[in-house]
C-alpha cells in the first residue's frame, strides 16, 4: 500500500499590504475580474490605496487573500476587492482580512462599513446585517453604474454599524 500525502496545514498571517505585494494581488483579482465577480482595480489603482488594503499570506508568503476598504465619506468606508485563493477558501482567509479591514475602519473613524456580496452569511458571522443597496446611493452612482451586472445584480448589501465601539470590545 503506498501512502498518500498529507497535505500541510495552512497558516495564515493577515497583515497590511505593501507595495510589493500589488503584483500578487493583481494576479489573484484576475479570475473574479473576469467573471465580473469584481470590479477591475490596476496595479495603480492598489498602488494609490495600499493603505487601505489588507492581505492575507500562506507560510511561503504567497498572497492567498485580499481585500480593501472605501471610503465614501468621513463615517463611511466599503469593503472592496475581497478575494481568496481557491485552494485557502473555507480556511479563515478572508475573515482575517475582513478583520484588518475593520481595524482600519476603527482607526481611520468610520462609524459603519457595509459590502455587496453574494455571500451575505460571510458578513453575518461578522455581525452585519442585510439592508437595502438604496441606502448607499454613492455606491449605486459610482461602481454600479460601470459594473456588467448592473441589469442583473444578484448582490446583497450588508452594513455593520458603530466599528469602532465593536472593534475595541474584541
Amino acid at each position: 500500500m503506498t501512502a498518500l500525502p498529507v497535505p500541510s496545514q495552512l497558516i495564515v498571517s493577515p497583515r497590511a499590504a505593501t507595495l510589493d505585494d500589488v503584483p500578487a494581488m493583481v494576479q489573484l483579482m484576475g479570475p473574479y475580474i473576469a467573471t465580473g465577480d469584481l470590479l477591475p482595480r490596476t496595479a495603480a489603482d492598489l498602488e494609490r490605496d495600499i493603505a487601505n488594503y489588507r492581505v492575507a499570506t500562506d507560510q511561503h508568503g504567497k498572497v492567498i487573500g485580499m481585500g480593501g476598504l472605501k471610503p465614501y465619506s468621513s463615517g463611511l468606508a466599503e469593503v472592496i476587492a475581497l478575494a481568496v485563493a481557491p485552494r485557502a477558501q473555507g480556511q479563515g482567509v478572508g475573515l482575517g482580512v475582513v478583520e484588518r479591514l475593520l481595524d482600519r475602519a476603527a482607526e481611520l473613524g468610520f462609524a459603519d462599513v457595509f459590502a455587496l456580496t453574494r455571500v451575505p452569511g460571510f458578513f453575518h458571522r461578522l455581525g452585519f446585517t442585510t439592508v437595502e443597496k438604496s441606502r448607499f446611493p454613492l455606491k449605486v452612482w459610482f461602481d454600479c453604474a460601470r459594473c456588467p451586472r448592473r441589469h442583473s445584480c444578484d448582490e446583497i448589501a450588508v452594513h455593520l454599524t458603530d466599528v469602532a465601539s465593536r472593534r475595541a470590545s474584541k
